[in-house]
């Protein structure tokens, strides 16, 4: 079979299908937000995206379309995505297993794009699980520069870990369970300053030999305790927990007091990460599959996953914390792409505006690869919205900030 080409001319028009039954609370939370009830009725019509490995599109789409029984549509917007039918399952195909594809939004890989990773950067992903993204991104750095991955969900965490590990994408990377608000640690290789005179315990001066998946008796009794005392998040003072690193990330030989210290304001000015990624934690309501799950989940699961964060405004309070923390990590010169995948102004240009109020030194750019991409623009000039409608994709805002001196 030979692979089509989809591009933002090429969207067919449908007929919506019936909407979901969404409940009461719901559709509120829709209509205090100005935003269609109808684009629930999509999920049927918005095709799935796959990456392929770079470099394996000569010979891996055929292999593909013959496993998956389906044509790849190539995304001629983005590289190396393909669109396939919503219908088809990729997780039981050895393409997947064997880590040749993997699976992720359109509009997700084009907030990654926006980013413009050069080989040799320092990148750093606040919000790195599931994991889809921080693969993407290690692709794109190469056999250069180092990749960071924090969450605060040291479960999801370690999926990213079986990802990065599963695509042979983690030689340069490191993952840290922390609070990605307080998060300080700066890019290892350039956080080796004078420690004469440094008092630690003697764990604090252990050596990082090569990574193993085999804990040791005294890291399984900690995480037996924690457990027990019912904490699997760290509290936002705790000491960020390393629990992956590749053989080429730089952790390999140093001590654990030196990669895990704490940074200064003007040290990440100077050596801070040379691009951020902070895709926030949000009420997911522009993920049109993600609300159609909670069909099967339960629409009180909706009520208290969505809508009770969105009511208490915890969660504005936890996106605007990330973007600070992000942008504060960010050497001068550097660019952070702040996104979510909520369709409400609340969360995506009043955080922004917020954001930009406090902080002099930051200043959003224009993405001038976005030209081409098939999304519109937000209520805040040079920043970005997709949207099932106008894109095919889920729903994404994406907004590029620079860090200027201060």
């Amino acid at each position: 079979m030979d692979s089509s080409e989809i591009s933002p001319s090429d969207r067919k028009e449908e007929q919506p299908a019936a909407p979901l039954p969404l409940p009461a609370a719901f559709l509120e939370f829709l209509g205090e937000n100005g935003l269609d009830p109808m684009l629930y009725s999509m999920a049927d019509t918005i095709p799935r995206y796959i990456r392929l490995k770079p470099g394996t599109e000569s010979r891996m789409v055929t292999e593909v379309e013959t496993e998956l029984k389906c044509d790849l549509a190539k995304v001629s917007w983005l590289p190396d995505f393909y669109a396939i039918p919503p219908e088809i399952q990729i997780a039981g195909s050895k393409a997947y297993q064997q880590g040749k594809i993997y699976g992720i939004d359109a509009a997700s890989g084009a907030a990654i794009l926006a980013l413009d990773v050069q080989p040799g950067d320092h990148v750093l992903d606040l919000c790195a699980a599931p994991g889809a993204k921080l693969c993407m991104l290690a692709d794109m750095l190469g056999s250069t520069g180092s990749l960071t991955g924090v969450d605060v969900a040291k479960h999801r965490l370690a999926a990213c870990r079986t990802m990065l590990q599963k695509y042979s994408l983690g030689d340069r990377s490191r993952l840290f369970v922390a609070d990605g608000t307080s998060f300080s640690i700066l890019p290892v290789n350039s956080n080796l300053g004078s420690m004469d005179g440094y008092i630690g315990t003697e764990d604090s001066r252990s050596i990082f030999s090569q990574w193993t998946s085999k804990r040791s008796w005294k890291e399984r009794q900690k995480s037996k305790k924690a457990k027990a005392a019912g904490s699997p998040h760290p509290p936002s003072t705790s000491e960020p927990e390393l629990i992956y690193y590749g053989k080429d990330s730089g952790v390999v030989g140093l001590q654990k007091h030196h990669v895990l210290r704490q940074s200064t304001d003007d040290a990440a000015c100077t050596s801070g990460y040379d691009k951020v990624l902070v895709d926030a934690e949000c009420t997911h309501d522009g993920s049109i599959k993600h609300i159609q799950k909670f069909e099967f989940w339960g629409w009180k699961t909706l009520d208290r996953r969505v809508l009770e964060a969105e009511r208490t405004g915890n969660l504005l309070h936890l996106q605007l914390g990330l973007l600070r923390n992000g942008f504060k990590l960010l050497k001068t010169g550097g660019s952070l792409v702040y996104s979510t995948c909520s369709l409400t102004v609340a969360q995506n240009e009043n955080v922004v505006q917020q954001f930009l109020s406090q902080c002099s030194s930051a200043e959003l750019l224009k993405i001038d690869s976005a030209d081409s991409w098939p999304c519109r623009s937000g209520s805040i000039e040079k920043t970005l919205r997709f949207d099932p409608a106008t894109s095919q994709t889920s729903g994404l805002f994406v907004s590029k900030f620079v860090k200027l001196p201060s």
